[in-house]
Formats: structure tokens, sequence, C-alpha cells
């Protein structure tokens, strides 16, 4: 398993969100019976999963919707109160953390990291400018997706034994390639230094502070990192894309990356306080995280703090994912037609759980199709070096293609680069996520352009270097 997988945020997804008025008498979300069905595809037919729960909210109220079982062979049913991972979500309740202390003037968004951290410890500036902790929830700070000097002993459990001394030595020396604020980044380094800085600002631990100051005020019962054993007994078993059991993981340091656990319910009261169905003391935290935006290299998506929001017309979807080793998760809100969606999954496969979240808050999004089985080949590495080069997808949002001797990788604009793999001389194809490239050649054996092949879209980009 790969170490950057914490974070589900699909690296060349280019979603199509449909831009037509709802009626808020009318719920825009499916019936019970079909995502049913949408789950029976995707665990039945399919084989992409062994059990998926989905929490729907609207005006009219909440709904569970599960299918599947919460351990492979296991005869029990899924229901609200089961426990999932829910990785990278957790993200967005280390941002809410941030507006709610700034609420209460115990920091303020511009306050530099450094201030927060204890004495002697550096962090990396750039063109006399400082990371704040506004640039960390935002992905803006430079600080790369993970630290270099995160080599696990345990593959199955990546950042458990990534210690505090070895966050301080990482910013001590890194040295930033962009000024700061300049570009969005994803950063699993930036959330979990997010969460620790906040914890040592609070004087408590990052999941005592997530309880008492998001947990208690929503009602939330679930959500946590330890597990009580009574959490214990209803904790979905984890499992990897061949639908075997998964260890858990442990993130001690960089918590606020990825830790939390959490259950259908629990994340409806969440999303409920997000859509202001349910008043609480976090709506003014709530608008804080909400208000302040940045685009990012991919096209209709910005970056406000923690969230994502996509755009598409009048319309918006706010949303963030994850995936930790055995599992994969969505939340997301249409704030205008004030419905949210949750989609957990007890297992890790490529594809996710996105599509499922995205479609049931706009039909229009389409759900994807079952992977098609590739065969990969072996073919003359040489022929990698008329394939490297830039490739434009979108004015800000570039495919970089590189050979690392046998090997072919590609990078999106402020992404970490994913190995490709030969189908035919001129066509590849993607391990990690559901997408493949195809090169095109002119006459002269140059290649002139690729072309994405993702979600049913094919998406041509233009060489340009």
């Amino acid at each position: 398993m790969k170490q950057g997988l914490l974070v589900g945020v699909l690296i060349l997804s280019c979603l199509a969100l449909s831009a037509s008025a709802q009626s808020p008498s009318i719920s825009p979300l499916p019936s019970d019976a079909q995502i049913r069905q949408i789950l029976a595809d995707r665990i039945d037919t399919q084989k992409q999963a062994v059990g998926i729960v989905v929490g729907v909210i609207d005006a009219q109220g909440r709904r569970i919707i599960a299918h599947g079982s919460p351990a492979k062979g296991d005869q029990r049913s899924l229901d609200g109160d089961t426990v999932f991972e829910i990785g990278s979500i957790t993200k967005v309740f280390t941002a809410l953390l941030l507006a709610e202390m700034a609420e209460r003037g115990e920091v303020a968004l511009s306050d530099p990291v450094a201030k927060y951290l204890p004495e002697g410890v550096s962090v990396p500036e750039r063109g006399g400018l400082t990371i704040t902790l506004e640039h960390l929830a935002a992905h803006t700070s430079g600080l790369p997706r993970l630290p270099t000097n995160l080599k696990p002993q345990d593959a199955a459990n990546p950042y458990a034994d990534y210690s505090v001394e070895q966050l301080y030595e990482f910013l001590a020396g890194y040295e930033l390639p962009r000024d700061i604020g300049a570009q969005y980044e994803y950063s699993n380094l930036g959330g979990g230094l997010l969460g620790h800085v906040l914890a040592l600002r609070a004087g408590m631990a990052y999941e005592t502070l997530v309880r008492s100051r998001i947990g208690e005020p929503l009602r939330m019962k679930s959500t946590g990192i330890a597990l009580s054993p009574e959490m214990k007994a209803r904790l979905a078993v984890g499992h990897n894309a061949a639908l075997d059991a998964a260890p858990n993981w442990d993130l001690p340091t960089l918590a606020g990356a990825g830790a939390l656990r959490s259950s259908g319910n629990d994340m409806l009261m969440f999303l409920a306080a997000m859509l202001g169905h349910t008043e609480s003391p976090l709506r003014p935290a709530v608008a804080t995280t909400l208000a302040a935006r940045k685009p990012t290299p991919v096209p209709d998506l910005e970056i406000a703090l923690g969230w994502h929001i996509w755009l598409r017309g009048a319309k918006e979807v706010i949303w963030h994912n994850g995936g930790t080793g055995g599992y994969r998760s969505f939340a997301g809100f249409d704030p205008k037609a004030r419905v949210g969606v949750v989609v957990l999954s007890n297992t890790f496969t490529p594809a996710g759980v996105d599509d499922i979240g995205r479609h049931l808050l706009d039909s229009q999004s389409p759900l994807i199709e079952p992977p098609k089985q590739r065969q990969e080949i072996s073919v003359d590495p040489e022929l990698f070096d008329r394939y490297v080069g830039r490739y434009q997808l979108a004015p800000t949002f570039i495919l970089t293609i590189t050979r690392e001797g046998d090997r072919l990788f590609a990078q999106a604009t402020g992404q970490g680069k994913a190995e490709i793999f030969a189908e035919s001389e001129r066509e590849f194809f993607y391990k990690i996520v559901n997408a493949q490239l195809t090169f095109e050649v002119d006459g002269e054996g140059h290649t002139t352009q690729l072309t994405l092949h993702q979600n049913g879209r094919h998406m041509p980009a233009k060489r340009i270097e």
C-alpha cells in the first residue's frame, strides 16, 4: 500500500456537474431502492467492496442505506452505527478546529505555524514569507504531500512509527520549491502539522480537541481515534483491493491528516451542521471554513479551508474524500439544494466511492464502469523516451511524463507521480486509479499529444515541451 493513499482526492478526475435548478420541496436525492441497487451492483456484481454504508440528508430528514457486511464472510449487517476509518475527511475536522479556535481568539488564521511550535523548532520560509495556519488548511504552504523522511517499518501501517522528532527534523531541513501561498498542492504533511500545532495550542491531544470542540456540540458519540470496547465491536474490518482483511492505520504524529474513525449516523450529524439543518455553536466556524476560496490547477475546482469545491455554472458541490489501507470514504453537500451525502466503505479499491457520492448529489455525474481487466505487456524501455515531456490538459493543469530506468511515470500538477503500465506501445494504464493514457505519434515518430481516458471522458492534452 502506497503511503500517499491516505488521501482519496482523485488526481485526474474532471467532474461534470449539472447546473439544473432543483425544487426545495422535492428531494433531488435518489430513493432508498435506487441507492441500494447501486450498492448491490458495486458489491455483489462488480466485487469492488465488502460493505458500504450510505447516509443522505435533505429537508425531509436523514436516511441510512447499507449493503454488504462488516467483514468478508460475516453474516451480520451494516448500519448507521457501524464504525469506519474516514481517512482524509479528518482534514475537514482539523480545518473546522482551526476556524473554531480563531472564533474563540485562541489563534488567528494568519498566525505563523512556528508561533505554536516549541522553541528551537524551525519552519521553512521563502521570500520573506512564513507559513501560516491558513496556508496549511488550504494546502498552499509549499510543503510536499509527504515528508521525505517517512520510511515506515511496516508498509501496512505506514504512519505508525513516524515521530514528532522526525517531523521537526524534516521541517528544519526542507527547502520550499515555490513561494508560500502561490499554488495549491495537496499535503498530508500539512494537514498533520496543522492538527499537531492546534493540539499544542489547546494543550490537549488532537483526539480530545476533536471530541470536545466538535463531537460534543454535535452529539457525535462515535467519532474519534481510540476505539472503546463498544466502538471496536461496531468497527467494520478493513479490506484491500483483493478483498482480503487489511490492518487499521495509526497516525500518532500526523493525526490531523487522517486518523479519525466515524459512523454514518455521526457523519450525517456533521453534514447537518454544515448545511444549517441543525443549530450549533459551530455555525460561525463553519462559515469561516467555506468563505476563503482559492483556485487549484484542476479545472473547476477550488479549495476552501479543508473542503474542496467543484464548480459547474451556478452549482457547487463541497466535498472531501479519504482512503486508508482498508477503507474508502466520501462526504459532500450541495449548499443551495441543502442536501448532503456520506459514503463509507470497508474496502480500499483504486476507484473508491467518490463516484457514488457525486452521483447521488448530481445524477448527471456518472457512476464509474467496472474496471476492465488490463494486461500489462513488456515493451522496450527506450520507447519511453519519446513520451517524456509535459502535456497541457488545461491552462494550469499539466501532466508530466518521466522515465526512471525501465519505468514510466505520470504526474499531474500539484500531485504526486504515479507509475503507468503499457498495454501496447502507445497505450498505458494506471493501477491506482481507473484511468488510461494514449500517446499520439506523428509520421516522424514524435509524440504530439496524449489523451487521458477517465470517468467516460477522453481529454486530449497537447505536448508543450
